[in-house]
C-alpha cells in the first residue's frame, strides 16, 4: 500500500480559505425538480484559526440552507453512553496486546513515534492498530496549529446549534467507527505502518491538500486521496464508496423536502467517478461547482 492514507483519511472526514482571484470553491451545489436545492461542501477535520472566515460563496450557500447535514451529529460525541461504546469497540480484548497483533518492527516503530510525542504507551498497548493510526497522527497535527476545535464540520456544527437551525447526521457514529473496527488485523497493521511513514511529511501533505482545496482543485485532490486508497481496495470500499452510496439517497430526501441542505462530508468523498456529486449526476440530478 503506498503512503499517503493517513493524508486520504483526513479529507475523508479539510478545509481552508480561498486563495485569491480563485474562480471556484470546494462547494457544489445540487439542484431537483421545482426548484429544490442542496448544498455539498468538502471538508477536512483538522484546522488552524488562521483560516477563517470562510469565503463569502460557502457563507452565502450556508445561510441559504434551512438544515445542517454533516457526516455525523456531533452532539453524539457528547453522549457518554456513545462514547463508552465507541471505547469498547476500539480497545482489544482483555487477553491481548498491541505487541501481540502486530509485527516486533511495528511495535518498535509504535514505541519510537509514541515517546517522541510524549503519548503513554500504556494506553496504546491496549489500542486496536486503527486507534494507534489516528492516535499518532494528531501530536503531529496539533504540533502544527490544525486543531479538530477548528475544523469545517465543528465550525457549521457550532453555528447551526447557536442559532437553532436544525441538524442531522448522515451515519452515526458508531457505523462510521465500524468501518475501521471491522477492518481485518493484518489490514490494520497496513494502516497502521503506511501512517507512520507518512507522519514526517504529513503536516506538508495537509498544506498541499488545502492549497489544492482552496483553489477548487478537483483534480490535485483526487491524485492526492484517492490514488493512495484505490491501492487498498478494502478500505476505498469501506471508507468511501460504501458511505458515498448510501448518503445519495440521504441527499435525495434533502431534495424531496424543498428546504435547502447544506451537507459537509469529507473532501474526498467530492471527487472521482465514484464522488457525490458523480453518483448525484447519474440520477439526473444538476450539479455544478460554485
Amino acid at each position: 500500500m503506498r503512503h499517503r492514507i493517513a493524508i486520504a483519511i483526513l479529507t475523508l472526514v479539510l478545509a481552508a480559505p480561498p486563495l485569491v482571484g480563485q474562480s471556484k470553491s470546494f462547494l457544489w451545489k445540487v439542484e431537483g425538480e421545482g426548484g429544490s436545492v442542496a448544498y455539498l461542501l468538502g471538508s477536512l477535520h483538522v484546522l488552524t484559526p488562521e483560516l477563517y472566515p470562510l469565503n463569502a460563496t460557502i457563507n452565502r450557500a450556508y445561510a441559504e440552507s434551512q438544515t445542517l447535514v454533516e457526516e455525523i451529529d456531533i452532539d453524539e460525541t457528547n453522549d457518554p453512553a456513545v462514547m463508552m461504546s465507541v471505547l469498547g469497540k476500539a480497545m482489544l480484548p482483555a487477553d491481548k496486546t498491541l505487541e501481540q497483533v502486530i509485527a516486533p518492527e511495528v511495535y518498535a516503530e509504535v514505541s519510537r513515534r509514541a515517546e517522541k510525542a510524549g503519548l503513554p504507551m500504556l494506553a496504546l498497548r491496549r489500542m486496536k492498530p486503527w486507534l494507534v493510526a489516528i492516535t499518532l497522527m494528531g501530536p503531529t497535527l496539533e504540533a502544527a496549529g490544525f486543531k479538530a476545535e477548528f475544523g469545517i464540520d465543528r465550525h457549521f456544527f457550532d453555528r447551526a446549534k447557536a442559532s437553532g437551525m436544525k441538524r442531522q447526521g448522515l451515519e452515526t457514529m458508531a457505523y462510521q467507527i465500524d468501518r475501521f473496527d471491522e477492518l481485518p488485523m493484518p489490514l490494520q497493521e497496513e494502516l497502521l505502518k503506511s501512517t507512520m511513514a507518512d507522519l514526517d511529511t504529513e503536516v506538508s501533505g495537509v498544506k498541499d491538500m488545502a492549497e489544492a482545496w482552496s483553489s477548487g482543485n478537483i483534480a490535485s485532490i483526487e491524485k492526492l486521496t484517492l490514488a493512495s486508497l484505490q491501492e487498498s481496495p478494502e478500505l476505498y470500499k469501506r471508507l468511501l464508496l460504501e458511505r458515498n452510496t448510501n448518503w445519495v439517497p440521504k441527499v435525495e430526501t434533502c431534495l424531496k423536502e424543498k428546504a435547502a441542505c447544506f451537507i459537509v462530508v469529507g473532501a474526498a468523498h467530492l471527487v472521482g467517478p465514484d464522488g457525490l456529486p458523480a453518483m448525484l449526476l447519474k440520477k439526473g440530478y444538476k450539479v455544478s461547482q460554485q
